[in-house]
C-alpha cells in the first residue's frame, strides 16, 4: 500500500505550523498540526502514522525530550528535525537518537520537502539502513585527512568556528572542506554527511583520521 504522506507537523509557533502546513498541501501531503510535544505524544498513540516534523525548541517539552519519548513509547515514526542555525550539536544529538534529518531554519522549501518524500518513504518498508556500512566507509575513504578532521569535529557537534580553532584554520577554511566533504560523500546536506559517517562507524564516532 503506498504510504499515506501525512506530516505531523509539531511547532509551537502558529505562524510556522500554518505556512508549514500550505506549503505541503502544495506539494500534496496531507498534515496535522500540534502546538507542542506534549499535545503531540498524547494523540500520537492512537494517531494515523506519518513522518513527523519536530521543532526541536519548544517550552515544556523539546524536541529531543519528544524523540525519547516516542522511542520509549514505542511510538515508530521517522523524524525530521528543525533547528536554529548553527545549531550543530543539537542536530547531532537528534541524529544519534534516530531522526532521519535535521533542517535548519531558516529552511529552503525544496530541501524540507525532500527530507519529508524520504521520510514518507520509510513508511513503506521496514526501516533497514540504504546504505551499508561498507559503503559508507568507502565513501569516508576518499576523504582527504584534513576533511576528515573537519567531518570529525562535525560529528562531535562543533560549529564551523570552534572547528577552525582546533585546527589551526580560518572558518572560512572549514566551510570549504565542509562543502569539498559533502561533495565527495556524495550527499546534499550535512545531515546525510553524518549519516554517512555514523552508519560507517555503526552508529558511533567517525574514525580517526589517518
Amino acid at each position: 500500500m503506498p504510504h499515506n504522506r501525512l506530516v505531523h507537523i509539531v511547532d509551537d509557533d502558529e505562524g510556522v505550523r500554518r505556512s508549514v502546513a500550505f506549503m505541503l498541501k502544495l506539494a500534496n501531503f496531507r498534515t496535522e498540526s500540534y502546538a507542542s510535544g506534549e499535545e503531540f505524544l498524547k494523540a500520537a498513540r492512537t494517531a494515523v502514522r506519518g513522518s513527523v516534523l519536530l521543532d526541536v525548541r519548544m517550552p515544556g517539552m523539546n524536541g529531543l525530550e519528544v524523540q525519547a519519548e516516542m522511542r520509549s513509547s514505542g511510538i515508530d515514526m521517522p523524524v525530521v528535525i528543525l533547528t536554529g542555525h548553527g545549531e550543530i550539536d543539537i542536530a547531532v544529538k537528534a541524529l544519534r537518537a534516530g531522526a532521519l534529518h535535521f533542517i535548519e531554519k531558516p529552511y529552503e522549501k525544496e530541501i524540507l520537502i525532500a527530507a519529508l518524500e524520504e521520510a514518507n518513504a520509510r513508511l513503506d518498508r521496514s526501516y533497514d539502513r540504504d546504505m551499508k556500512a561498507s559503503e559508507a566507509q568507502l565513501r569516508l575513504a576518499s576523504l582527504t585527512p584534513r576533511e576528515r578532521d573537519v567531518l570529525n569535529g562535525l560529528v562531535e557537534g562543533h560549529p564551523n568556528k570552534m572547528i577552525a580553532y582546533s585546527l589551526g584554520i580560518s572558518p572560512r577554511t572549514v566551510e570549504i572542506h565542509r562543502a569539498n566533504l559533502m561533495a565527495r560523500l556524495r550527499v546534499r546536506s550535512l545531515s546525510e554527511a553524518l549519516r554517512v559517517a555514523f552508519i560507517a562507524d555503526g552508529g558511533g564516532d567517525v574514525p580517526e583520521a589517518d
